[in-house]
């Protein structure tokens, strides 16, 4: 295998998966066989986990038992609310996520792989509850109550932020969100939770180093870099000046092409329809129009599709979610991914520990310590 042809591990096979199919016909993607296009359409955000994390796609019954399990576990333990206050202003939520979940590993570990589907609703239903408040303790210096009565983990996260019922179409959005981050076979934080549970580690700290490879601007970030871009642009004929110049001078315009999909990222146009009509919820005249603009140029000079971060970044902004918390819905969704990919690869194990190309010096001798120089 040369080294050239290993970089990043392109294109290469490292395992087996039967939770879901990226890129066939160069622009799908499913879950468990289900296209995200119709699961966007017609299911919701809790149906998707129970479909990732228990293998099917529930009925009325055990969606209605499902939805009250995760309303149920949203509290946060007295200790991870005392961890989360000395956590500064200024630190990164996605730092404040890695530390919350490697601290509920002390105060609730996973000591048999029979409790694992226990921690994985645990994980999702209370990430938003960990965020948040953080969030409103560290900026605006109160303590909220993280449980409500929000029936979806989205609804769960706006009312939390904003203090108030989530609007329904808030709310819908974020579930449609939420449907489309939850998961993407072998990606690099997937990948890096696979390889720590195939050591036999504890869920949470397999979930803990996921979020850490997701906190990489190369992975998670692209969405709170596009939203940095976009809203310096006062008009659509600036961004395009300013694209065009970015290009011609080779620098990276994030949100942009895809290691994987050919011809275009299928979730792109779903939550771009929905950017549309937040923006006309909310009398935007300029952001959206620059996002299509900027959009457009991409295709025309370089070939390259929007991918589905770079229109969530609009849809957030829209919602008044403050642009550091974008990354972290990621991982409110991706939570569900990473959990069953655990459980996957513990139920079929061989501790992954693949070789490497040496290009060191070739075989040699230590020499003294007075004949080097």
């Amino acid at each position: 295998m040369s080294t050239a042809a290993s970089a990043g591990l392109r294109g290469q096979s490292a395992g087996q998966t039967a939770l879901c199919s990226v890129g066939a016909e160069g622009n799908s993607l499913r879950y468990r066989g289900y296209a995200v296009d119709d699961l966007a359409e017609q299911a919701t955000f809790t149906e998707v986990a129970h479909l990732l994390l228990r293998g099917e796609l529930p009925n009325a019954a055990a969606l209605e038992a499902y939805a009250e399990r995760l309303r149920g576990l949203r509290n946060l333990p007295p200790a991870l609310r005392t961890v989360l206050e000395q956590i500064p202003a200024s630190a990164h939520p996605m730092d404040v996520l890695r530390t919350g979940c490697s601290f509920l590993g002390n105060i609730e570990p996973e000591t048999a792989f029979d409790q694992q589907l226990d921690v994985a609703d645990r994980l999702l239903a209370i990430m938003p509850s960990m965020l948040l408040y953080w969030y409103r303790y560290s900026h605006d210096g109160v303590r909220i109550d993280t449980d409500n009565d929000e029936d979806s983990i989205g609804g769960h996260f706006l009312r939390l932020l904003n203090d108030a019922p989530a609007d329904p179409l808030h709310a819908k959005v974020m579930d449609v969100s939420l449907i489309l981050y939850a998961e993407h076979e072998f990606n690099a934080s997937t990948f890096t939770a696979r390889v720590c549970a195939s050591t036999l580690s504890d869920m949470h700290s397999c979930v803990t180093g996921a979020i850490g490879s997701l906190r990489g601007p190369l992975h998670g970030g692209a969405n709170e870099m596009a939203m940095a871009m976009l809203e310096r642009y006062q008009s659509v004929a600036e961004a395009e000046a300013d694209v065009h110049a970015k290009l011609a001078a080779k620098e990276k315009i994030m949100g942009f092409g895809h290691a994987v999909y050919r011809q275009r990222d299928p979730r792109n146009a779903i939550i771009r329809e929905w950017s549309r009509k937040l923006s006309e919820q909310v009398g935007d005249e300029r952001l959206f129009a620059v996002s299509e603009r900027v959009e457009q140029v991409m295709w025309d000079e370089k070939k390259l599709f929007a991918n589905a971060d770079f229109y969530h970044a609009s849809a957030y902004h829209f919602m008044g979610i403050p642009t550091p918390l974008f990354t972290p819905i990621f991982v409110m969704s991706r939570v569900t991914g990473w959990c069953a990919h655990v459980m996957e690869q513990r139920a079929n194990n061989r501790i992954i520990r693949p070789g490497a190309d040496y290009v060191g010096p070739d075989e040699r001798s230590v020499p003294a310590l007075s004949a080097r120089d």
